[in-house]
């Protein structure tokens, strides 16, 4: 996939966990990039890696046992994994922000709204206490909170789902940062609402010129925000092209069997197609092989051998999968016969 214009680079990217004395890895070998002022939606069901990845980008990591072991994640150019904790403290927030899966969890509850988000203003300006709280009350209303006012003033388990949310997306915002990387934004949240806050998203995308990164495993997210689609198996990226060919030329078997489990209006169906298996745990993933083999309609025998490698198929659409030979510098991928 082409890097020119790129806000962030993930190169060869390899997260593991310390478990029992022995390294797993959530996340390996993932590689692509965020153009500045793109939307790209990384997609695959829970376990696939696409939180530990985004955790990784913010150097979240669990410290007891969590660690980049390999791999690079530049942002307009410098290495994230090479900063201390003060400088990755200065670019959380101002250059790069988060939208938190859960935001019960990620506001603090014995805070008040206004001292959150004061607290990130204060932090990265030099704004003055009453400038931060105007500019405070200011971000409620852009995020579509009434009575902003008063909200400041309230505590996290006083809102509702949506409300928490949208606070979370007003802290995100504040600094106005290059890049938005929103996790699961709309879990939890009834339909009404959900459609809202991605509209939200959407609209804040456009006005202040943000590249987004939306984690997500809805595919209906998918097709309304993004630019560019990265589908994520067992920690590893299995197919990425932009969002048309990906919904109208999908490759990967994974992929497709993704889109055949999305319900349609217009089929009758007694039954939903389903993927069957799980993901594989940390702990029992494939020594060798694809990943996706055991759950894999179009399996052969070699997959269980041969390790696949993301090649690409056409220019800008990518893929890992023994159905098609393996990209080499130069070279076209071809279906199999």
């Amino acid at each position: 996939m082409s890097k020119q214009n790129a806000l962030l680079e993930i190169n060869d990217l390899h997260t593991g966990f310390n478990i029992d004395g022995e390294q797993y890895h959530a996340v390996k070998g993932v590689s692509f990039n965020v153009g500045s002022k793109e939307v790209v939606c990384v997609v695959g069901e829970s376990g696939c890696g696409k939180s530990v990845m985004s955790l990784s980008i913010m150097q979240l990591l669990p410290k007891h046992n969590g660690s980049i072991d390999k791999g690079q994640i530049l942002f307009k150019g410098k290495d994230l994994a090479d900063l201390t904790e003060s400088e990755m403290n200065s670019v959380r927030g101002k250059d790069i922000s988060m939208i938190f899966q859960e935001p019960m969890t990620a506001l603090n509850p014995v805070l008040t709204i206004g001292f959150q988000l004061d607290e990130v203003l204060l932090n990265h300006t030099d704004a003055s206490k009453e400038q931060v709280r105007k500019k405070s009350i200011q971000l409620l209303k852009d995020v579509g909170i009434s009575r902003s006012e008063q909200i400041v003033h309230e505590y996290p388990h006083q809102l509702s789902g949506g409300m928490r949310q949208r606070v979370m997306i007003a802290m995100a915002i504040a600094c106005e940062p290059a890049l938005l990387i929103a996790d699961e934004p709309t879990t939890a949240l009834d339909v009404t609402v959900q459609a809202q806050i991605l509209e939200l998203i959407k609209k804040i995308q456009n006005d202040k010129g943000m590249a987004v990164m939306l984690i997500t495993h809805d595919l209906g997210v998918v097709a309304e925000m993004a630019d560019k689609v990265v589908v994520m198996y067992a920690g590893q990226v299995v197919e990425q092209s932009d969002v048309d060919r990906i919904f109208h030329d999908p490759k990967h078997p994974y992929t497709k069997a993704l889109l055949g489990s999305i319900p349609k209006l217009d089929e009758k169906e007694e039954e939903l197609y389903t993927i069957k298996g799980i993901v594989p745990s940390l702990k029992n993933m494939p020594k060798q092989g694809c990943r996706f083999v055991d759950r894999c309609p179009e399996a052969m025998p070699e997959c269980k051998q041969i390790d696949p490698q993301l090649g690409e198929t056409n220019k800008g659409h990518a893929v890992r999968c023994l159905l098609y030979e393996t990209s080499q510098p130069g070279k076209k991928a071809e279906v199999r016969a």
